[in-house]
């Protein structure tokens, strides 16, 4: 979708853009199914997750051919654009697996700053809507500086709908977030929360916070242990700060160009990212 309005935005012509939407959610989709394996979340999107309904042998595959379908897609898109979209969808996925190995390693850290978890998160989340906007743009023919706004806009989008899934980690319950309900917390994942919490929480609260984490089963009960301690700390405030701050920067990128599309429809994207609950 985003693909789609970026190129509207620039005044493209949005049937020439859907094979290059098509190869963006293809690799979204492929990132998703190895994600799912490497957390070993039993859901996604209220489905059964491939690993768990198949293998993990079949999901890995499932992964990789998502992965080639989105090369293929890409290619087909009729652009004279198509070599700067290929080189920007190629950088992008390796930095997207970067942004992973990272997260990866930081279960294993028991401390990690913020701006070291929000270097993570630009590149494993932020990464993929910067290329969605940049690549729909491209399509659309845009002149550079139009290429580079939204490709900021999709940024500043990425990390602020990072830090929410976050947020809705602990927040939600799991039959609207249509995953598993604090899949961040079972693999002790140093997230936005964690993180502040950590920094910020005095020694006992951090003790407490440590306590919870050695635990190797958990209930709703501790989930809502591990949620009370954050919102005495300040980090819920603090992450949907974080959000709202987000969200208000990928709207600035668009203050000052002269789209002649629908500009507004991303701004309504965007409002619709700030109330989602799943």
């Amino acid at each position: 979708m985003l693909l789609l309005l970026a190129c509207r935005a620039v005044g493209g012509d949005v049937e020439r853009s859907w094979d290059a939407a098509a190869a963006i959610e293809l690799l979204h989709n492929f990132t998703l199914v190895h994600d799912d394996i490497m957390d070993g979340d039993d859901t996604r999107r209220g489905c059964a997750t491939v690993h768990k309904k198949w293998t993990p042998g079949v999901a890995i595959l499932a992964g990789d051919g998502l992965f080639v379908l989105a090369y293929q897609a890409l290619l087909r898109t009729g652009s004279p654009n198509l070599r700067k979209m290929a080189e920007i969808f190629t950088a992008g996925t390796l930095t997207i697996c970067e942004g992973q190995a990272l997260d990866l390693d930081f279960e294993t850290q028991e401390m990690v700053e913020l701006q070291d978890y929000l270097d993570m998160i630009e590149r494993k989340t932020a990464t993929l809507l910067r290329m969605s906007t940049s690549i729909g743009a491209l399509v659309g023919n845009a002149q550079a500086a139009e290429v580079e706004a939204l490709g900021q806009f999709g940024r500043n989008l990425g990390l602020a709908f990072q830090i929410q899934d976050d947020l809705l980690d602990v927040v939600a319950d799991e039959l609207t977030l249509g995953k598993t309900h604090g899949s961040d917390l079972r693999r002790k994942k140093q997230t936005f929360l964690l993180v502040h919490a950590l920094a910020h929480a005095s020694a006992a609260s951090r003790n407490e916070l440590r306590g919870l984490l050695s635990q190797s089963v958990w209930d709703s009960t501790r989930i809502e242990e591990f949620r009370d301690i954050l919102d005495a700390v300040g980090s819920l405030r603090a992450a949907q700060s974080a959000v709202d701050s987000y969200l208000e920067s990928a709207k600035r990128q668009l203050v000052g160009l002269d789209l002649p599309g629908c500009s507004s429809q991303l701004l309504e994207f965007v409002d619709t990212v700030s109330e989602r609950n799943s």
